[in-house]
């Protein structure tokens, strides 16, 4: 291929994970791989299903499947899960039309890839399918997914570090986890996103609605995050910045933080059954520039949740209108001494 051709993979079947434990060896990171391709084009209305069953299933602590050849069968599955599908080093990627369904770990991945576009995709994946995200961007930009509708047992998109430019509009959530940018800053790294805009999202009976996480101990910056026009129903937190995030029992407490600055909330709109805002930002670096406008969440009572008002912890910001239950946690302005460096200086 020349660098300005363009290749075209027409999908109208389905392609099949192998579910012999055998075809995977010690274990795979990716099923399908794209690597350094400039004008990829993976288009058609066929199906790639990953057949992550048995995964899921081998992972699921309430599984009561009592066929012992099949239980020795799933222990033989090897420890490592494969995304389905992954892009690596690519440029001008277009991925439409297509369904994605039931992958062991994450669908769709994008790693460092510039100038990317998904739009009429359908991700589905049951809900207690662990780690199961939509679609997962890392150290890509110019970015955009649109009219896509994703199902899955993570989130439905995550935006890890190294991510700037992203555009996210008419995607449908649910059930899973929202749409998340982070974990930032695992294991003391340096984590950098920034120009990230979400907007025109439904999200139906997600864990979070537009959440951003990162890890205690990290360093770097959030910033110039857009969330606009988010319609959630029964949502259990819609609004979350965890600058606390911990996937274990518990976490070493460390003072260092991946800082967030400039996040907006436009018209985020519906029902929660939890607790309608989270902030809870470093005592170090706290978060700032967060605005509300237009947020009008009504609590639904769901047997054995428990609702909560709003909660703040080192949120700075400005309410510019009145919001749906009140968020009168969040402190008016700047933190004192916020030198708040910019994103070229730290990222």
């Amino acid at each position: 291929m020349g660098l300005n051709d363009a290749l075209i993979l027409q999908l109208e079947g389905t392609i099949l994970a192998p579910t012999n434990a055998k075809a995977w060896g010690s274990g795979l990171l990716q099923w399908l791989e794209f690597t350094k391709l400039n004008g990829l084009s993976i288009q058609g209305s066929g199906t790639i299903n990953g057949r992550g069953q048995q995964w899921w299933t081998y992972s699921d602590p309430n599984d009561d499947e009592d066929d012992d050849t099949y239980n020795q069968e799933l222990e033989r599955m090897p420890q490592v899960k494969p995304t389905a599908l992954r892009f690596y080093g690519s440029s001008n990627v277009v991925v439409a039309g297509i369904t994605i369904v039931n992958s062991s770990q994450c669908h769709l991945k994008f790693d460092n890839c510039q100038g990317v576009l998904v739009h009429d995709l359908t991700i589905s994946s049951p809900e207690n399918s662990l780690n199961t995200d939509g679609i997962h961007l890392q150290n890509s930009k110019d970015v955009s997914i649109h009219h896509t509708n994703l199902a899955c047992g993570d989130d439905c998109i995550s935006i890890q570090t190294g991510c700037n430019n992203i555009y996210i509009h008419n995607v449908n959530c649910g059930p899973g986890h929202g749409i998340s940018i982070g974990g930032l800053g695992r294991d003391n790294t340096k984590a950098c996103v920034s120009n990230v805009t979400v907007r025109d999202v439904n999200m139906f009976r997600t864990m979070t609605g537009v959440r951003i996480k990162t890890w205690q101990g990290g360093i770097g910056l959030v910033q110039d995050v857009r969330f606009s026009n988010i319609q959630v129903s029964e949502v259990q937190t819609p609004i979350m910045i965890d600058q606390f995030y911990c996937d274990k029992r518990t976490c070493t407490n460390q003072t260092s933080a991946v800082e967030v600055s400039g996040v907006q909330y436009e018209n985020i709109r519906g029902t929660f059954t939890i607790k309608p805002v989270h902030f809870a930002c470093s005592d170090s670096s706290p978060c700032s520039g967060i605005t509300l406008t237009g947020v009008q969440l009504k609590p639904v009572q769901i047997p054995h949740y428990h609702l909560n008002n709003p909660f703040c912890w080192q949120a700075f910001g400005e309410l510019f209108t009145p919001t749906i239950p009140p968020v009168a946690c969040l402190q008016i302005g700047k933190p004192a001494g916020n030198n708040l460096q910019s994103y070229h200086d730290i990222c």
